[in-house]
């Protein structure tokens, strides 16, 4: 009775039959029947082509001091590594390029699947953990391995990493614009969201009234009326005081209260009390760590996010002007103060010192060491010969930022936190240059072995009619 239960609950779990065949030899006689990718797909595809050139073994050695020993067996390295390279290379959110996967063969074996599979064999959270546990680091070593394999296909020469351009960007985060009104209505808000989960019973929530005055204030700040928009502020402003002041007599003397709320008591505060130039601002309640950056551009004055500085060659490789070396900056700092630990990172990186950087006039008054290696746009002091001809070339940067914010995830991130910032910005990077590599061995590499195919054809048919006349 025990046994038929178990088979009952089996069956009813799994929606098949249940028998008393082992797993592993059902998936053996399954197997025996099916076809494997290499015999579906074309195996001269830039992305067959691409996997195969991929050291995942050295990158399973890089991801191992990242997991335990013991406990459940872990999400195989190159299935969660290809799915993040997909994702990269084609702008895709983590859900995308999880269905995706399970509609094309080439994803399939990119991730390292022998057989096609119907169904995706995880949960799409665990790209989340996953990326959560192996931090900015590993994403630096996926980087370099981009590049190695630019130098293997040829191309990129290692000579042209000692002429770099550098240059900064903003990598905006995804968030709604920031107004004092929408930050201090969200933090009144998620204060009695958190007390009502907390079983608080407040004075007053103030939720109905703040919404009227929100509303009153963008319909005056529309109509230029700028006092009564300020009186309905004030207002807001008030209750999220009141708010705030409950809250911290209903915790007092509860210590575990207090840590649940010390957070966002703390950002509530500064939104309540910060003015237009307080140095410490809070532009959005989800991602503190968004800062205002003032771009001066009549189409789009500030951007809010956080500082990236991309790093590429001055002269173009075989394959195209690849990601060096990009990172994110927070704080907000001046573009002089991050050449030098950018280009201390740049060596790290890939172990060679650049000889000449070029970069545009933010840089005034930068912190390099090596002064003389620095040549600035418009200088005109030892600028002569190559030096004035790669000058020209500084520009050269801004398509490719303007290419990792269009086909890439660099136009606006949304991974969250500070990790988050730094991750997506690499990510980008990771994507371009795969899809540099990607177009390098779909057509210039064919192109070759064809071009090499037809010479010796014809020069086994110069040689077939020679033996015939002799």
């Amino acid at each position: 009775m025990q046994e038929n239960r178990i088979r009952l609950y089996k069956t009813l779990r799994f929606g098949v039959h249940y028998c008393e065949t082992p797993p592993t030899k059902r998936n053996e006689n399954r197997r025996s029947f099916r076809s494997r990718l290499t015999q579906i797909i074309n195996t001269q595809h830039e992305l067959v082509r691409l996997a195969d050139k991929i050291d995942w073994a050295h990158i399973d050695q890089q991801v191992q001091p990242f997991f335990a020993v013991e406990g459940r067996p872990a999400i195989p390295s190159r299935f969660i590594i290809g799915l993040h390279i997909l994702k990269a290379c084609n702008q895709l959110s983590d859900e995308a390029v999880c269905e995706r996967w399970v509609e094309n063969p080439y994803y399939q074996y990119f991730c390292g699947e022998e057989f096609f599979q119907h169904t995706f064999p995880i949960q799409r959270s665990s790209m989340t953990h996953w990326r959560k546990r192996v931090g900015e680091s590993f994403f630096e070593q996926l980087l370099q391995e981009s590049l190695r394999i630019a130098f293997v296909s040829k191309a990129l020469k290692p000579d042209q990493l000692k002429r770099i351009v550098v240059d900064t960007t903003v990598q905006p985060k995804a968030v709604t614009f920031p107004t004092d009104v929408g930050l201090m209505r969200k933090a009144i808000t998620s204060l009695v969201d958190l007390a009502k989960r907390n079983n608080i019973d407040l004075r007053q929530t103030y939720e109905r009234v703040v919404k009227r005055a929100a509303i009153k204030s963008g319909r005056y700040r529309h109509a230029k009326q700028m006092k009564r928009a300020k009186r309905e502020e004030k207002f807001i402003r008030t209750r999220l005081g009141r708010v705030i002041r409950d809250i911290s007599r209903k915790i007092q003397g509860n210590d575990a209260l207090k840590d649940i709320f010390a957070g966002d008591l703390l950002k509530a505060f500064t939104a309540q009390h910060q003015q237009r130039h307080s140095k410490e601002k809070i532009y959005s309640w989800h991602a503190p760590e968004t800062e205002c950056i003032g771009k001066g551009k009549a189409h789009k004055p500030y951007e809010f996010g956080c500082k990236v500085s991309v790093t590429t060659n001055v002269n173009s490789a075989p394959g195209g002007h690849f990601v060096l070396h990009i990172g994110a900056l927070h704080l907000n700092p001046f573009d002089g103060h991050t050449l030098a630990p950018i280009l201390k990172s740049f060596t790290e990186q890939t172990g060679v010192t650049p000889e000449r950087i070029y970069v545009d006039k933010g840089y005034q008054g930068h912190d390099y060491e090596h002064k003389y290696r620095v040549f600035k746009s418009g200088q005109k002091r030892g600028v002569k010969g190559t030096i004035k001809k790669e000058l020209k070339r500084r520009s050269v940067v801004e398509p490719i930022i303007g290419h990792l914010k269009s086909d890439h995830a660099l136009g606006r991130n949304f991974l969250k936190g500070i990790d988050g910032d730094k991750i997506n910005a690499l990510l980008a990077g990771i994507g371009y240059n795969f899809r540099l590599l990607l177009r390098w061995l779909r057509f210039f590499c064919p192109k070759i072995w064809q071009w090499l195919s037809a010479l010796l054809s014809k020069n086994s048919d110069c040689v077939f009619h020679a033996v015939t006349i002799a």
